[in-house]
């Protein structure tokens, strides 16, 4: 870097407020002189370079402040954290500051040439990055211990001190996109690149991967329509449908590689060198050397860490996994009981009590998940990972081992057991159309209804209040501070994971259940975006170049669809007749087929 960060000033007359600290009632003020001088101390003094304010009220001063940055410092930052940006010849490369000139768009008075998202982005990259220099403590708090090189925000956040960070909205921006993304009910394309403009490349990835997934489904849902309404009592009529299904459920998530590979690309995340890691903030040990950066820091027992997992992360999901098949085989007694009693009654009313076990058992099989969920994430932070990375994976992988024996061990059963495909339509249909209900009034309107009450409350209070105090940015901030957290796209990756399960393993005999999710999905894309507008705080953009995991994750449901289609068409009568003599040249077809 040609430029030093000595010449920046930390003062700049129109101050932008990007993201809010909010520290603990009562925190002792040498604390905060402290924390807030190493905010705005040059970088050669160990600080962030960055811009600080308190929060006015009309009660005064509270610990809540806003961050900004000046321009110069921003861009500074854009190329520290390796953001890739469009050149003019309409390549894309690592954006530096010595060759901000050659960029698309840059001017020295054009502030729009990072996007908000990518500000709050870097000024939470500098925050995180302030460290301890040779403090042993928190001033004020002899208990919150310090170490060279040990990340200050996250001590202050594990110590209580700091009880949140979040970037603001932009009422403006956020108004525009509302608009344009679900303001209006329309059929075409969402606005993925304001979308990325203003939640980063995670979300806006997401919302690209649900729109690709939706508009996959539909051939889906085309050829199931008709196949319902003119084959479906003749449940031995469905090769077609599996052979269809088995090549749909391949092809789609190769497509999706390459769109994701064109969106990504678009926004210089795909060239994005990836960051070094720094331990997650819940990872805890005696203090030690790091062998690759010579930086002291917790260090942790790999062995101890591997006994954890092995000798108690095992036995309970394997324990929790035999409680899921016991609950499946109750309702199983309950389907028993419920067809008795029709034959016994054949009324209207025994004819619906037909469908309450299966209403029953997808409650249930929600609920499951849901505790599940809680017990998985206290046993991965348990385990002590020590990358977020890793962390993430030793928790997906509980996740979706349990939720997917939970949720599809009962279809294996009754098409691979009982052989009964009729069974099988009428279990598949209940449990995909009452998960998909429950979700959408769970993950969305249950929480939109919610902060709709408290946003009514608030605003009822400012609008009381008699203050020459400037109440539009104070009350957007009491308002986004008492928002609910966004947590991530893990629930609604793993929704669409359970959602791809049912479609693609069994809808041979169910055809309508493509149609249910694209219904479905339709109204999660407008769900989703009213909640991440309206209901959470905004999160901080991540940039990524793919959907991570989740891919693995979506072609191994692949892998088992070919296996469970090919499977349902060696067992198909039509099939079956070809081989009168040989049953192993059936299975050998069969398994070449896969």
């Amino acid at each position: 870097m040609v430029e030093s960060w000595s010449f920046l000033d930390t003062a700049e007359s129109n101050f932008r407020p990007l993201v809010v600290i909010e520290l603990a009632k009562g925190t002792k003020e040498e604390t905060i002189e402290w924390f807030t001088k190493r905010i705005v101390d040059k970088k050669a003094d160990g600080g962030a370079q960055l811009l600080i304010k308190p929060l006015v009220t009309e009660s005064g001063v509270e610990n809540t402040y806003l961050v900004g940055a000046s321009h110069l410092r921003l861009l500074l930052g854009a190329e520290t954290v390796g953001l890739v940006k469009e050149c003019s010849d309409n390549s894309m490369r690592t954006f530096t500051y010595s060759s901000r000139k050659t960029f698309k768009h840059f001017a020295d008075d054009n502030h729009n040439f990072l996007t908000m998202a990518e500000c709050q982005y870097i000024i939470k990259h500098e925050l995180e990055n302030l460290r301890a220099k040779n403090e042993k403590i928190i001033p004020g708090y002899p208990q919150a211990k310090l170490y060279p090189g040990k990340s200050i925000v996250r001590r202050l956040l594990t110590s209580g001190i700091l009880v949140q960070i979040f970037p603001l909205h932009d009422r403006e921006e956020l108004k525009k996109l509302s608009h344009s993304w679900y303001g209006r009910v329309k059929v075409g394309y969402q606005p993925l690149d304001d979308i990325r403009c203003y939640f980063g490349e995670t979300i806006a990835l997401y919302f690209g991967f649900l729109e690709y997934f939706t508009f996959a489904l539909i051939p889906m849902a085309v050829i199931g329509i008709p196949y319902y309404m003119f084959a479906w009592e003749d449940y031995d009529k469905y090769v077609m449908f599996a052979t269809f299904n088995l090549l749909w459920s391949t092809v789609i998530l190769e497509v999706w590689k390459r769109m994701c590979a064109i969106l990504t690309y678009r926004w210089g995340t795909l060239l994005m060198k990836r960051q070094f890691e720094e331990p997650r903030p819940g990872f805890h040990g005696v203090l030690g050397i790091n062998p690759v950066t010579g930086r002291e820091e917790p260090v942790y027992s790999s062995i101890k860490r591997q006994l954890r997992i092995y000798l108690v992360s095992l036995p309970f999901v394997c324990l929790c996994l035999y409680f899921s098949l016991y609950v499946m085989m109750i309702y199983f007694d309950l389907e028993q009981w419920a067809l008795d009693y029709h034959k016994e009654n054949e009324s209207n009313f025994s004819s619906l009590m037909l469908y309450v076990p299966s209403i029953i058992y997808a409650v249930v099989i929600e609920i499951m998940n849901r505790i599940y969920r809680y017990a998985a994430e206290f046993l991965t932070s348990w385990e002590n990972h020590r990358l977020e990375s890793s962390y993430q994976n030793h928790l997906i992988l509980k996740v979706l081992v349990f939720n997917f024996l939970n949720c599809f061990a009962s279809l294996f059963y009754i098409a691979f057991v009982l052989f009964d495909m009729k069974l099988l339509r009428q279990s598949l249909a209940t449990l995909l159309i009452t998960s998909q209900i429950l979700n959408q009034f769970a993950e969305s309107l249950l929480p939109y209804w919610l902060q709709k009450r408290y946003n009514r409350r608030m605003k009822k209070s400012m609008c009381s209040k008699k203050t020459d105090v400037d109440l539009s940015l104070s009350e957007q901030v009491n308002m986004e501070k008492e928002m609910g957290t966004y947590l991530g796209t893990f629930d609604d990756y793993l929704e669409l994971f359970l959602q791809f399960g049912y479609v693609s393993l069994f809808s041979c005999v169910y055809p309508l259940a493509a149609v249910f999710a694209v219904l479905n999905n339709i109204t999660e894309i407008y769900s989703d975006a009213l909640k991440m507008c309206r209901v959470y705080k905004r999160p901080f953009a991540e940039p990524t170049a793919s959907i991570g995991v989740w891919q693995l994750a979506f072609e191994t449901m692949s892998v088992i669809s070919v296996v469970t289609n090919c499977i349902l068409i060696g067992m198909s009568p039509e099939v079956d007749a070809l081989f009168p003599d040989s049953k192993m040249d059936l299975v050998l077809t069969v398994a070449f087929v896969e």
